[in-house]
C-alpha cells in the first residue's frame, strides 16, 4: 500500500478499456495517475465507457476530460490529472521519466514499440504495459525491464507446519501431524523453532524437497542430536527474480500465457491474426469494415480461418465485457509493477470469444452494421437480433456488492432491461453501505455511507445508462421471503445472476433456480482469486451438486485449555466478547421476559421449582456491578481468571513432566503448556482489557449508577485504588446487588473503531498468547481473523464480472453446451482457467426410466384426491411406483413407520395442509430397488397440483 501510495502513473487512451484499468488502479490507491486521450466523445462511446455521458456527447468533450471528475471521484487521496496534447512518433519522450508505469491503449504497434524502447532503457526502467480490445479478440502485454524483483510470488500467509518428527539421516526427512498435509513445493524455504532435541535446526533456514503431502527433506542432520520432541516449520518468504524482453523481440519470439487448455495453440494463432490487423491499420489508415468478409483476405489468410474472420469481422467493434475482464487483468499487472508484489504475466495474454460469435455465422452482415445509437460498438460484435434480445431480457441480480455494481455496470453498457415493452432488471440487496466498501464497490462514494445498497446502486446505473429499467429491493433471498420471490417470480425471470457472499446463500438460490428451470450464473472472489459457473437447464449440473470441503474449524479442547496458533486465540477471545455482553444479557433478558415478577420467581424458586435459566439469572444477579469501581472490580476478578487460575488449574492437572501411556509428553507439539499471567500496569493489553471490559459492562447495564464518570481519566489513581482493593477482597466472594432486570446486549461490529471491539478482542487474545508463549498479532490482523474479513480488490471482481456477463450472452442467445465456460482465475500467480462445463448426469431408475436434477413430474389431483391415489397415478403416468414419499424433512409416507399405511386413505390436502394460495407442492419420491436389501431409489421431484390447471 505505501509502495502503491508513492507511484505515478500514466494511462494512455481512456476508452472501454482504459476507464475500466483507470477505474480500478484509482480505487487500489496509486499517488498519482495522468489520463491521456485526444478523441472526443462520440455516440459510440456511450456503449463502452460508463463514465461518459449524453452531454458529453453533444458538447464533442476530450474523452480525457469529461471522465476526469467522475474517475477522480472514486477515491480521492489519487491525484487525478488530464493530458490531450498529441502522442506519436514525433513526441519527445522525455516526460514519461516522472512515471513509474505506462500503461497504452488505442495506440498504434509502432508507437507501442517506440515507446516500449523508451521505457526499457531508463535505469530503473519504466514499467510498460499495453492492452487493446478488437471486437471478440484481445490482448495483454508486460515488459517490467531486464529483471525485475518480485518480493511475494503468491500473497499467501506463510505456511506453519507442526513437526512430529525429523529423522537423523541425509537428507533428514521432517514429519508433520498425522491428518495435517504440508501444501508445500519443492525449493521452497523454511526456518525453524520450538524443535525440542535438535536444537541446531532452531533459527535455521533450509531448502526442503517434498518427499510426500505429509513429510520433506532438509538436508544432512546424521551429525545433529536426536529429534526429541516438538517445533514448528515456517515459510520463508524469498524474493524472485524475474526476466523480460522487450515489444520488439517478444513479437517475434512470443512468451504466452495459456488460459484455454482445449485450445493451447490459439495465444499464437491471435498473436499473428492481430499482427496482421495491426499491419492493416498502418496501411489503410483504418480497421477491416464491419461484417465485410471481402476484407479478410487483406489480413493473413495463412492464419487459423476462424481467428482472421470474426477478427476482420469485428474489429471496429468493441465488447465491454470482454474490456472488463482484461482490465482487470491489466490493472492487477498495474499493481505488481509499482509494488513488486505478485507474479507479473510473462509476457502476453489472449483472450478470445469467438464461442460467442461461431453460433452466428449464418447471420447476414447487415446484422452488424450500425444503427446510430449508443450499442453500435456491441451490435458489430454480436449482431442486432442478439442485442434485442438482451435489451428484453428480466434478470434477477442478487446482491449490490463489490460484483454487483460491477454486473449493474456491465447491464447498463449491454443495454440490459432497456427493451420499450419488456425487459426489467430486478436487484436485491439488504445491507447498507459501509465505508470499507469504497475501495472496490465503484457505484458507491463517501456520501452514500449507510444507505441501501440497492437503491444507490439502482440510481448510479442510471447515470450510465439512463433507459436502463431497474426494480431494487432491500430484501434477503431466503425462505423467508418466499412470498416476495416465489416461484411466479422465477418463471418471469429470464436469468438470475448472484453477487453473493456465502454458499447458504448460493445453495438456496440455486434450488430455486433448479425448481423453476431457470438459468443461474454464479461468481465469487477471495483477494485475487475468482470463480465464474454458469448453470443451465437440461444441459449442466447445478451448484448443488458438487460440494465444496467444509471450512476447518478449530476443535473446541483446542479453543478453551490448548491453542497452538494466534487464530486460536483470537476465536477464543472472540467469543468471549459474544458470551460475556451479547449471549449472558441476552438470556437474561429473554428470562425476565418470561417472567417478569421478581417477587413471582422468588416464589416459585423457595417452593422448589426449576425454572430454565434461573440459575444464571441469580449468578448474574449477585454479581451485577452498580458502580464504576464495580466494574473495574468485576473485570479485575476475570483478569485472573482467565489468565491466571486457568493455567494454575491446567498445570495442575498435567504437570510439565506428565507423560502418556506411550510414554510420550503430554505438554508436546501442537500443545503448549500455559503459564499465570501477572498483571501489570506497565502492559498495555492489560490495562486495554481491563478498560474495555469495564466499558462493555457499562454499555450493557441499564442502571446509570454503573456508568463510568466523564471526569475520571482512564489511568485515575481511583481506578488503581479500586483495583488494588479488589485484590484483598478476591477471597471473600462478596455478593453484588442490583436494583434493575433489563441488560443491554452489544452485537459485535468490527467496522466501528471508537466501540472498542477489537480494542477487547486484540487485548484478550494476545494475553492468551503470552500466556501460552505465542507470538502476538496486531490489531490488524485480529481485525481481519475476529471480524473473518475476506480479502477483496477491484481488479479481480471486475475480471469476474466481465466474464459473467460474457457467459450471460450466451444464456440469452441460448447456445449450445459446448460453448460455455467455468473459469477459475488468481491474478497474483497469474494464471487463468477457462473450463467446459459439466454435463448434466442422467441417474437410471429402471426398465428405461431415468431422470436429471431438471426433471420434474407432475401429479393434477382434485379436493378428496388420496395419498394412494397419488402413488397410483405416478405408476400409471410415469410406469413406476413410488415406496415412499416426503415434502421437505416431513415422512408423508413410509410404509415401514408405524400408522404410514394408514395414510394411504388420507386425502393429499389433509396430509400436506397446503396455505389458501398454496397451488402445489413439491413431494420427492424413491421407489424399490430391483433387488433385496438394496436402498430404495431416488426419484425426481414430484409437483403435485391440488386441482386440474386450467389450459
Amino acid at each position: 500500500m505505501q509502495k502503491m501510495a508513492q507511484s505515478h502513473v500514466f494511462l494512455s487512451g481512456i476508452g472501454g478499456l482504459g476507464v475500466e484499468i483507470a477505474k480500478n488502479i484509482i480505487l487500489a490507491g496509486v499517488k498519482a495517475l495522468t489520463v491521456h486521450d485526444t478523441k472526443h466523445c462520440t455516440k459510440w462511446d456511450l456503449g463502452i465507457n460508463f463514465f461518459i455521458h449524453e452531454d458529453d456527447v453533444t458538447s464533442q468533450r476530450n474523452r480525457a476530460e469529461a471522465t476526469l471528475h467522475r474517475i477522480a471521484e472514486l477515491n480521492p487521496y489519487v491525484h487525478v490529472a488530464a493530458s490531450t496534447v498529441p502522442l506519436d512518433e514525433t513526441t519527445d519522450l522525455s516526460f514519461l521519466k516522472h512515471y513509474q508505469c505506462v500503461i497504452l491503449t488505442e495506440v498504434s504497434l509502432l508507437l507501442q514499440k517506440k515507446i516500449n524502447d523508451f521505457c526499457h532503457a531508463q535505469q530503473p526502467p519504466i514499467k510498460f504495459i499495453s492492452a487493446d480490445v478488437y471486437g471478440v479478440c484481445s490482448r495483454l502485454f508486460c515488459d517490467f525491464g531486464d529483471e525485475f524483483e518480485v518480493l511475494d510470488t503468491t500473497g499467501e500467509e506463510p505456511k506453519e507446519i507442526f513437526i512430529s518428527n525429523i529423522t537423523q539421516s541425509n537428507p533428514g526427512i521432517v514429519t508433520c501431524l498425522e491428518n495435517h498435509p504440508h501444501r508445500l513445493e519443492t525449493g521452497q524455504f523454511l526456518t525453524f523453532r520450538e524443535v525440542n532435541g535438535m536444537s541446531c535446526l532452531n533459527g535455521s533456514t533450509h531448502q526442503i524437497t517434498v518427499v510426500s503431502p505429509y513429510s520433506f527433506s532438509i538436508g544432512d542432520t546424521s551429525e545433529m542430536e536426536p529429534y526429541l520432541h516438538g517445533g514448528i516449520a515456517v515459510q520463508v518468504k524469498t524474493p524472485k527474480m524475474c526476466y523480460f524482453e522487450r515489444l520488439e523481440k517478444q513479437i517475434t519470439n512470443p512468451l504466452c500465457l495459456v488460459a484455454d487448455f482445449s485450445k493451447p495453440e490459439a495465444p499464437l494463432q491471435i498473436h499473428v491474426a492481430m499482427l496482421a490487423l495491426n499491419h492493416f491499420q498502418e496501411n489503410f489508415g483504418r480497421r477491416p469494415n464491419i461484417g465485410l468478409e471481402s476484407e479478410r483476405s487483406l489480413l493473413f489468410p495463412q492464419v487459423n480461418g476462424d481467428v482472421v474472420k470474426w477478427l476482420s469481422r469485428t474489429a471496429q467493434g468493441f465488447l465491454p465485457p470482454l474490456a472488463a475482464a482484461v482490465g482487470g487483468v491489466a490493472s492487477q499487472e498495474v499493481l505488481k509493477a509499482v509494488t513488486g508484489k505478485f507474479s507479473p504475466l510473462q509476457q502476453w495474454l489472449y483472450i478470445d470469444v469467438l464461442d460467442i460469435v461461431t453460433p452466428l455465422e449464418k447471420m447476414g452482415s447487415e446484422e452488424f452494421l450500425p444503427r446510430g445509437d449508443r450499442y453500435d460498438a456491441l451490435r458489430a460484435c454480436i449482431g442486432d437480433s442478439l442485442c434485442q434480445k438482451l435489451h428484453d431480457l428480466n434478470v434477477f441480480l442478487v446482491g449490490c456488492g463489490a460484483i454487483g455494481c460491477e454486473m449493474l455496470k456491465n447491464f447498463a453498457l449491454l443495454g440490459v432491461g432497456t427493451g420499450q415493452d419488456k425487459g426489467l432488471v430486478t436487484i436485491t440487496d439488504p445491507d447498507l453501505i459501509e465505508k470499507s466498501n469504497l475501495n472496490r464497490q465503484f457505484l458507491f462514494r463517501p456520501h452514500h455511507i449507510q444507505k441501501p445498497k440497492s437503491y444507490t446502486a439502482a440510481e448510479a446505473t442510471l447515470n450510465i445508462n439512463p433507459y436502463i429499467k431497474i426494480d431494487s429491493d432491500i430484501n434477503k433471498v431466503c425462505p423467508a421471503t418466499e412470498n416476495t420471490y416465489s416461484d411466479e417470480f422465477y418463471t418471469k425471470q429470464d436469468v438470475i445472476v448472484t453477487a453473493l457472499d456465502n454458499v447458504e446463500a448460493r445453495r438456496y438460490i440455486d434450488s430455486r433456480c433448479v425448481a423453476n428451470l431457470r438459468p443461474l450464473i454464479d461468481s465469487g472472489t477471495m483477494g485475487t482469486k475468482g470463480h465464474t459457473e454458469v448453470i443451465v437447464p437440461h444441459l449442466t449440473e447445478s451448484y448443488n451438486s458438487h460440494r465444496d470441503p467444509p471450512e476447518e474449524e478449530i476443535p473446541f479442547c483446542t479453543l478453551k485449555s490448548f491453542p497452538a496458533a494466534i487464530e486460536h486465540t483470537i476465536q477464543w477471545a472472540r467469543d468471549k466478547f459474544e458470551s460475556s455482553f451479547s449471549h449472558k444479557p441476552s438470556l437474561f433478558n429473554k428470562f425476565w421476559q418470561t417472567y417478569p415478577s421478581a417477587e413471582e420467581v422468588l416464589q416459585r424458586i423457595k417452593s422448589g421449582e426449576s425454572l430454565e435459566g434461573c440459575f444464571h439469572v441469580v449468578k448474574t444477579l449477585s454479581r451485577r456491578p452498580r458502580s464504576w469501581t464495580q466494574c473495574v472490580e468485576l473485570a479485575r476478578v476475570k483478569f485472573e481468571k482467565y489468565f491466571s487460575h486457568k493455567a494454575l488449574q491446567l498445570l495442575h492437572s498435567f504437570p510439565l513432566d506428565t507423560r502418556l501411556k506411550d510414554g510420550s509428553l503430554f505438554w508436546q507439539s501442537p500443545k503448549r503448556p500455559p503459564f499465570p499471567v501477572k498483571f501489570e500496569f506497565h502492559d498495555p493489553f492489560s490495562c486495554i482489557l481491563l478498560l474495555k471490559h469495564c466499558t462493555h459492562l457499562q454499555v450493557v447495564q441499564t442502571d446509570e449508577t454503573a456508568r463510568k464518570p466523564d471526569h475520571i481519566p482512564v489511568s485515575s489513581e481511583d481506578e488503581r485504588n479500586a483495583i488494588f482493593q479488589l485484590e484483598k477482597s478476591i477471597l471473600s466472594n462478596e455478593a453484588l446487588e442490583t436494583a434493575d432486570l433489563q441488560m443491554k446486549p452489544i452485537s459485535f461490529e468490527k467496522d466501528d473503531d471508537s466501540n472498542g471491539h477489537i480494542d477487547f478482542i486484540t487485548a484478550a487474545s494476545n494475553l492468551r498468547a503470552k500466556m501460552y508463549n505465542i507470538d502476538p498479532a496486531d490489531r490488524f490482523k485480529t481485525k481481519r481473523i475476529a471480524g473473518k474479513i475476506i480479502p477483496a480488490i477491484a481488479t479481480a471482481t471486475a475480471a469476474v464480472s466481465g466474464l459473467v456477463a460474457l457467459e450471460l450472452i450466451k444464456v440469452v442467445g441460448g447456445y449450445p453446451a459446448d460453448a460455455y465456460k467455468n473459469c477459475f482465475l488468481n491474478l497474483a500467480i497469474p494464471i487463468m482457467v477457462f473450463t467446459e462445463i459439466a454435463e448434466v448426469r442422467r441417474t437410471e431408475i429402471r426398465n428405461g426410466i431415468s431422470f436429471t436434477i431438471w426433471d420434474r413430474w407432475t401429479i393434477y389431483g382434485k379436493e378428496d384426491f388420496t395419498l394412494l391415489d397419488f402413488i397410483n397415478a405416478v405408476r400409471e403416468k410415469y410406469g413406476i411406483e413410488p415406496t415412499m414419499v416426503v415434502q421437505g424433512v416431513k415422512m408423508l409416507y413410509v410404509p415401514v413407520m408405524p400408522g404410514h399405511i394408514k395414510r394411504l386413505k388420507l386425502t393429499m390436502q389433509k396430509l400436506v395442509k397446503p396455505s389458501a394460495d398454496k397451488k402445489y407442492v413439491d413431494l420427492t419420491v424413491s421407489f424399490a430397488p430391483e433387488t433385496d436389501g438394496e436402498e430404495d431409489l431416488p426419484g425426481p421431484p414430484v409437483r403435485y397440483y391440488f386441482v386440474q390447471e386450467d389450459n
